[in-house]
């Protein structure tokens, strides 16, 4: 079985003090994006460098953090990465300020506060895990204070007992302020503070109700900020209605009392260790790894890129909507998520791409596409044609699948050996017929023969059976990982990509 290398240890005498809150609530809904990412907003504006997280294998709330922040929005979640990355990423994450990920965003400078998005209810993490990747799991493994959003549209006193409820529950987990959310008047907030005050818990702030600071959403969740020209303007609306409604001195005199974080930051570099696939003969070639990205491609963790560059790749994005051709010299291609079912018709319309991306995949430039790149690379999508690598087709769905996988790579790939196992998460609304592992799941696309024989294997298996297709330099599958959590997938496909950009060069005179 191929694992990855472990990181390197850190000195245990090693402690960064750094300014850090949790954002979470008793349940979804109570409004933990909207606070958390309004506070990220209303801090910046006070001239503090602020750092954006996300408990959870959420994309689009990251989105949201990095429009509020100017840095690109980070995860941290301990199914996918494991418990002993989740500081070193913390670390990381408040330290790398600019274009980090390759978002071309941030000033350089570390963040002065790191504000810490959760997920679901506070104790709520994977399911039969006993709260294991829960935001009081990752709250507990940083030593984190916890500030509570509660919605108390619906209660007054009775909120007093959720509270005293949630404070109590693990004393692992310090809840060290409360924000009322949606209140409906002053009358009705104040009831609702007299009955927390016995708790010695402050309540350090109260949003009324306030429609204009709630964001669109659809199947999977909030529409992703990079899908709403209006995102700004809605976030410059929260973060005035945050300065104004929640006491930032209090909240940062809170952050800044959490304690000092034992470790050294995560690195890429360090992750790979000695198995960088840029060492070598061919030390100067560096493959172009072409990302795709746009409104239909907005998922993907600012580690993966990062993992590419120290791996000795270039990376260069493109938008399968806009772009009628790859990036000049692509030697490997990134389909990462996102919404192509929103965008088919328009993904369908650009032929160039998808003839382009044909023409790539059937010559053998190692392509990883996880969940909308898998789409993307179906015959079609809701009936749309798409680019046809995979011999299956994608349609909507009637039921969600969202549930955390230990998978199993089936066959050699660009991706990863047999037997290679990682973490990961499926979360989608579609489906692909024939599934993987059935007869007749093939690789070839009209015009173009299949490269490896008739038939694609899986990608991986699981306790939920075989998903995905590996044909030829093709790994498509709905299995998202963070490569953080497994970095030798990130320096196999970077050395894949070398392989080919070493045979595409130009022969030395």
């Amino acid at each position: 079985m191929v694992t990855d290398p472990p990181d390197p240890p850190a000195s245990a005498a090693a402690r960064t003090a750094q300014a850090r809150i949790v954002v979470a609530a008793p349940a979804s809904g109570h409004g933990k994006t909207t606070v958390a990412t309004g506070l990220m907003a209303a801090l910046r504006r006070t001239g503090l460098e602020v750092s954006g997280h996300k408990v959870g294998p959420d994309y689009i709330d990251p989105g949201y953090h990095a429009l509020a922040t100017g840095r690109p929005g980070r995860n941290l979640d301990p199914h996918l990465v494991g418990e002993e990355r989740i500081v070193p990423l913390l670390l990381h994450g408040a330290a790398a300020g600019g274009g980090a990920g390759g978002a071309g965003i941030g000033t350089g400078r570390p963040a002065d506060v790191a504000v810490i998005e959760g997920v679901m209810g506070l104790y709520d993490g994977h399911i039969g895990g006993d709260g294991f990747a829960s935001t009081a799991h990752v709250a507990a493994l940083t030593g984190t204070p916890v500030v509570l959003v509660v919605d108390i549209s619906h209660a007054s006193r009775s909120i007093a007992a959720v509270v005293l409820g949630m404070a109590s529950y693990d004393p692992a987990v310090r809840i060290a302020g409360v924000v009322l959310n949606k209140a409906g008047s002053v009358r009705h907030s104040d009831e609702v503070r007299r009955a927390l005050a016995p708790l010695g818990i402050p309540v350090l702030g109260v949003l009324q109700r306030d429609d204009d600071v709630t964001a669109p959403s659809r199947h999977l969740g909030l529409v992703p900020a990079a899908e709403r020209p209006e995102a700004a303007r809605s976030l410059d609306h929260l973060a005035g209605k945050v300065a104004a409604s929640i006491d930032l001195e209090a909240v940062m005199r809170i952050a800044r009392g959490a304690p000092p974080l034992a470790g050294a930051a995560w690195s890429a570099s360090a992750a790979l260790g000695a198995g960088r696939p840029y060492e070598g003969d061919d030390d100067e070639v560096r493959p172009l790894i072409a990302v795709a990205g746009g409104r239909a491609f907005t998922f993907r963790y600012a580690e993966t890129v990062e993992l590419l560059e120290a791996s000795g790749c270039s990376v260069a994005p493109f938008d399968p909507l806009a772009d009628e051709s790859l990036p000049d010299g692509t030697a490997g291609i990134y389909l990462g998520g996102g919404f192509p079912e929103v965008h088919a018709a328009d993904l369908a319309a650009n032929e160039p791409m998808l003839r382009a991306l044909r023409a790539a995949t059937a010559a053998g430039t190692p392509t990883v596409a996880e969940c909308a790149g898998l789409l993307y690379l179906c015959r079609s999508l809701d009936g749309v044609p798409m680019v046809g690598a995979i011999d299956a087709d994608a349609a909507m769905a009637p039921r969600l699948t969202l549930a955390y996988r230990r998978s199993t790579a089936v066959s050699d790939s660009v991706l990863a050996t047999a037997g290679t196992e990682v973490t990961g998460h499926e979360f989608h609304r579609t489906a692909v017929n024939p599934p993987a592992g059935a007869a007749g799941a093939a690789g070839s696309h009209a015009g173009v023969p299949s490269t490896d024989g008739p038939g694609a294997a899986p990608a991986w298996t699981s306790s939920a059976g075989p998903e995905g297709f590996v044909h030829g330099s093709v790994h498509a599958s709905y299995l998202h990982t963070h490569w953080a959590g497994h970095p030798a997938l990130a320096a196999r496909f970077a050395g894949q990509a070398r392989r080919v950009a070493t045979t595409r060069r130009p022969a030395r005179l």
